[in-house]
């Protein structure tokens, strides 16, 4: 498929389908998780934004509790909107542990 043909189909998707290829560009890159590392020793080895101690859990809970984007990016302003998408591709495969994080960091 030639790059304009590929551009052409792209806008005629509607806002979710949208949504969803930049999901699913975004989660082949870097093998699969592009901004998002594990590090033993470090944030309990949880799933952090890359080069920051920001476990992904902790925007995940703040999103469940009605924070924005803007409001997080306000909150965090070293973070960028392509970190924001990271978090939330990443959250989606993961659900499960990022619930049992924010479950394990609430008993403490």
């Amino acid at each position: 498929m030639l790059p304009e043909e590929l551009e052409t189909q792209l806008l005629a998707l509607t806002p979710i389908e949208k949504s969803e290829a930049i999901r699913l560009l975004t989660q082949s890159l870097n093998n699969g998780w592009p901004g998002i590392t594990k590090t033993p020793g470090v944030c309990g080895g949880d799933a952090c934004i890359a080069k920051t101690r920001i476990p992904v859990w902790l925007l995940v809970g703040f999103r469940n509790e009605g924070s924005s984007d803007a409001e997080l990016l306000q909150f965090y302003p070293h973070l960028s909107a392509a970190d924001l998408v990271n978090v939330w591709t990443y959250a989606d495969a993961h659900l499960e542990e990022l619930e049992e994080a924010i479950c394990k960091n609430e008993e403490a």
